[in-house]
This record gives structure tokens, C-alpha cells and sequence, in this order.
């Protein structure tokens, strides 16, 4: 139904508390962590939503930071199986407006394909700013389809508005949180995340989100010098496990992590 995806293995091992992220998971929750990129960066990522077959999401983003110009930024996230299925294509821009305050735009396009009906299609756009209130505090905002679009005039997609914040007490360690509100469905959704630096090359992660019933997550990120591997796994406790997986290249460990004391060294 249009419903924004995961950021990535990393946002969903920590609850999806993810719109403060400066790393190249933010294509997928709030564009304006892409201004802080320094290097063209991609990702993908994969999910089996509670084990299901056909329960598929696949997402794929790239983004290249062009100097005194900003960021753009491409999404693909296709979810479904044959006799079913949602495409999402995203192009984004987004740029820093001073040291430490950026925003960020997505201009969507969503189809639905049902083989036997034929496809409906709508267009959407998003809209986000990050801003580093210190070295250690961040705080994000971000909405999604502001306009109320609908799919073929017909079902509406969600109006979603997230506002986030980011706390990193150490350069080992970083705790999110998140609320999120459709404004016109679902009840107000709190998410909480934390991940743990233990050494450089390794991310332990975890995260709680209730979304009634809640979800509660696990993952670990591995650093290897341009290639980073993020792994993850969602408990529902009425439909069961998700598993997913994300790789992501073009990013050295100091410019994927979303702690400012790092990217203000």
C-alpha cells in the first residue's frame, strides 16, 4: 500500500528508528541524511516478511554527493511475487544549508500489478531535514505523500509524518528514537533503537517497536573496508520472524556511521 520499507538491515535490527541516519540507509527514511555522504554509496536489501512465501521486499539505493551542488540519490524497492506485486521508484536530492542542517526531497513513483486486472499506478513525494544540534545530539523529521495521493484515485496511501532523535554518548555507541504518525489511520507507533561499536569493524544492534502488537529486533553489522554487510532479524508476535540482509559498498567505516563525533572529525 505505499507504506515506506525498512531502512536497510541496520533500521529494521533497531526498530526502524531510523530518521536520523547519515549513512546510505537514509534513501529509505528520511533523504536528508544523504547531504552528509562524501562518496557515491549503494545498498541493497532483502527481507522474507514472517517467512512467507511471496512476502518478498527487495530495495536497492544509490547515491552520489556532487560538491557544491548536494546529494542525489535513486531508490528501487519492489515487494510481492508474481501474481502480486508494488514497485516504488524514488529520485531524490538532497543538501546541506550549513555545517550541521540539511534537507531532503523524494519525488515517487508507486505502481500496484495484479496480472489480472492490469496495474495501477501514483505519484507521491517526500520530504525531510536533519539537523546536529551538538556532537553527541541529532534530531530528524521527515513526511511522506503530504499531498494525500492516491492509487488510481481510488485507495488512499498513508500520510505518514516521523520525528526522531539521535544520541551518541560515545563514538561506541548510538541510541535513537522515533515516533511515528499516519495522520489519518493507526494509532501513534514509538520506536526505539541502539547500536554498540565494540570494535571497528563490528555493530551489535537491537531495537523495540510498538506497533501493537509490538516488535522487538536483533542484528550485527560487519565492516569491511569498503563493503559493509548488515544482517537482522524481526520478532512479530502474532505473525512470526523476519529475516533480512543488506550489503552496502562505497562507504569507509568512518562515513557509514551516524555518530557526529565521527563525521566531524
Amino acid at each position: 500500500n505505499g507504506t515506506p520499507q525498512n531502512a536497510g538491515a541496520r533500521g529494521a535490527a533497531m526498530g526502524n528508528a531510523s530518521v536520523t541516519f547519515i549513512d546510505i540507509n537514509s534513501a529509505f527514511s528520511n533523504q536528508a541524511g544523504l547531504a552528509f555522504l562524501e562518496e557515491l554509496s549503494f545498498t541493497a536489501y532483502g527481507e522474507r516478511r514472517f517467512l512467507a512465501e511471496g512476502l518478498n521486499s527487495f530495495l536497492f539505493a544509490a547515491a552520489y554527493p556532487i560538491e557544491k551542488i548536494g546529494t542525489v540519490g535513486l531508490t528501487i524497492n519492489y515487494f510481492g511475487f508474481n501474481a502480486y506485486n508494488e514497485q516504488k521508484i524514488g529520485l531524490s536530492y538532497a543538501r546541506k544549508l550549513a555545517k550541521n542542517f540539511s534537507l531532503g526531497a523524494q519525488f515517487d513513483y508507486l505502481a500496484t500489478r495484479i496480472p489480472d486486472y492490469g496495474t495501477a499506478a501514483s505519484f507521491t513525494f517526500e520530504l525531510g531535514m536533519l539537523a546536529q544540534l551538538s556532537k553527541q545530539v541529532t534530531l530528524a523529521a521527515h513526511t511522506y505523500n503530504p499531498i494525500n495521493s492516491k492509487v488510481a484515485g481510488l485507495d488512499r496511501l498513508p500520510n505518514l509524518v516521523k520525528i526522531g532523535i539521535g544520541y551518541s554518548p560515545s563514538d561506541k555507541v548510538t541510541l535513537t528514537g522515533e515516533l511515528q504518525k499516519d495522520i489519518y489511520d493507526f494509532p501513534l507507533v514509538g520506536k526505539i533503537g541502539i547500536e554498540y561499536r565494540p570494535m571497528k569493524a563490528l555493530a551489535i544492534r537491537a531495537g523495540f517497536a510498538a506497533n501493537q502488537p509490538t516488535l522487538a529486533s536483533f542484528g550485527l553489522g560487519l565492516y569491511l573496508q569498503g563493503l559493509r554487510i548488515d544482517i537482522a532479524s524481526s520478532y512479530h508476535q502474532i505473525l512470526g520472524i523476519t529475516p533480512s540482509v543488506s550489503i552496502s559498498y562505497g562507504l569507509s567505516p568512518k562515513k557509514v556511521s551516524s555518530t557526529p563525533e565521527e563525521i566531524n572529525e
